[in-house]
C-alpha cells in the first residue's frame, strides 16, 4: 500500500511540473496576447490595420539587432556594440551619399550608386562584427569586455565621420546616379514595408542556419559546453566569428534603414538600441548562459517590446513610467527563465529516479 501511495504521488508531482512547464514554455505567446488584449481597450486605434504595420515596422529594427543578439548569446557571449555599429553604419552611408568618397591622392572624388552603398555599409559591420570575434578569440578578451569597447570606438567614429553633424537630405541626386536611398526605409513591396520584408528574410535565413545547418549544431553546441565541443572536433573560434560577423551585419542592415527612414544620418542613431536587441532575445526565452534559445523567440521577444513601447505611448503613459515597465519585464523575464531551468533540472532528476 505505501508503494502504491508513494507512485501516486510520483505521477501527481510528475504532472504538475509538466503543466508547470507547458505553461513555461508558451509564456512569451501568453504575455503579447495579453498586451494585445489590454492595449486595444486601453486604446481603441492600436489594433487597427495601420497601427499593427506600424509597430512591426518598429519591431524590424530592434528585432533585427535581436535575431544577431540571440546567435551570439547562444555561444554563451554579449555584444554590446550593436547599437553604436547602427549609428556608424547610418554615417557611412549617409556619408557615401551626401559627400561622396574624396580620394585626395587623385584629385576626385567618387559617388556610388544606392546598391554599391548598401553592399559597401553592409561590409562595414561584418568587419567590424569581424573584429569582436578575432579580439574574443585570438586574445581571450572577454566578449563584454571587447564590445563595450567597441561600443565607444564605433561610436567616436560615427562623430568624427562628420564632426558630430548630421547628413540631411539622403535623397541623392539623379545627375550622381545615387538616388532612391529612402526606398528603403519608406518604400513598401505588396502593400509592406521594406523594412519588415528584411526582418522577415534575415530571420528566416538565421532560423533555418542554426535549426536545419551543421553550424547552428555547432552553434548550440558552443555555448552548451565549449570544452566538450572542441574535444568533439567543432571549430568554436571560427563558430564565435560567424556570430559576431552576422550580428555586425544586422547592426548594419539596421543603421542603413534607420538613416533611409529619416532620409538623414545622425551619428547618435541606435544609442542604447544594444539593450532592446538584449532583451528581445531574453524574454524570447534565450538564457544568458548560452546553448539555449530561438530565432522565433526572439522575433516574438521583439514584438512584445514593440508592442510595450507603441502601446504605452498610444495609451499616454509617462516616458518615466514607460522605463519603469521595461525594465521590470526585463527582469521578470529572466527570473521566469531561470525558473524554467530549473524545473527542467528537477524533472530530469525525478526521470532519473523513476
Amino acid at each position: 500500500m505505501e508503494k502504491i501511495a508513494n507512485s501516486k504521488q510520483k505521477e501527481k508531482k510528475k504532472n504538475s511540473l509538466s503543466i508547470g512547464m507547458l505553461l513555461l514554455k508558451v509564456r512569451t505567446f501568453v504575455v503579447l496576447a495579453i498586451l494585445l488584449i489590454v492595449f486595444s481597450f486601453v486604446a481603441p486605434n492600436f489594433t487597427n490595420k495601420e497601427s499593427i504595420i506600424l509597430i512591426i515596422k518598429h519591431v524590424a529594427l530592434y528585432g533585427l539587432l535581436g535575431v544577431g543578439m540571440t546567435l551570439v548569446i547562444i555561444t554563451g557571449g554579449i555584444d554590446l556594440s550593436v547599437g553604436s555599429i547602427v549609428g556608424l553604419s547610418a554615417m557611412i552611408s549617409g556619408g557615401l551619399i551626401y559627400e561622396g568618397l574624396a580620394l585626395p591622392m587623385f584629385g576626385v572624388k567618387i559617388y556610388f550608386n544606392v546598391p554599391i552603398i548598401i553592399i559597401l555599409t553592409l561590409i562595414s559591420g561584418v568587419i567590424i562584427g569581424l573584429i569582436n570575434g578575432i579580439v574574443i578569440t585570438k586574445f581571450k578578451v572577454t566578449p563584454f569586455i571587447t564590445t563595450l569597447g567597441m561600443l565607444y570606438i564605433a561610436r567616436g567614429l560615427a562623430l568624427l565621420r562628420s564632426n558630430g553633424a548630421t547628413f540631411p537630405d539622403l535623397t541623392g541626386k539623379a545627375e550622381l546616379g545615387n538616388t532612391g536611398f529612402q526606398f528603403l526605409g519608406q518604400g513598401t513591396i505588396l502593400g509592406i514595408p521594406v523594412a519588415i520584408w528584411i526582418f522577415a528574410i534575415i530571420s528566416l535565413i538565421a532560423a533555418f542556419l542554426l535549426k536545419k545547418t551543421p553550424l547552428g549544431w555547432h552553434i548550440y553546441a558552443t555555448g552548451g559546453n565549449e570544452n566538450a565541443a572542441k574535444l568533439s572536433g567543432i571549430l568554436t573560434d571560427r563558430v564565435k566569428l560567424f556570430v559576431y560577423a552576422f550580428s555586425g551585419l544586422c547592426a548594419a542592415f539596421v543603421g542603413l534603414i534607420a538613416a533611409s527612414q529619416l532620409t538623414a544620418a545622425q551619428p547618435a542613431t541606435g544609442e542604447s538600441w544594444e539593450l532592446s536587441a538584449i532583451a528581445a532575445s531574453v524574454l524570447g526565452g534565450t538564457s544568458m548562459m548560452g546553448g539555449v534559445g530561438t530565432i522565433g523567440g526572439a522575433v516574438i521577444g521583439a514584438l512584445i517590446i514593440g508592442v510595450i513601447n507603441d502601446g504605452m505611448v498610444m495609451s499616454g503613459v509617462s516616458e518615466f513610467w514607460q522605463q519603469v515597465i521595461r525594465g521590470s519585464v526585463i527582469i521578470i523575464a529572466v527570473i521566469v527563465d531561470q525558473v524554467q531551468r530549473n524545473m527542467e533540472a528537477k524533472m530530469a532528476l525525478e526521470q532519473k529516479n523513476a
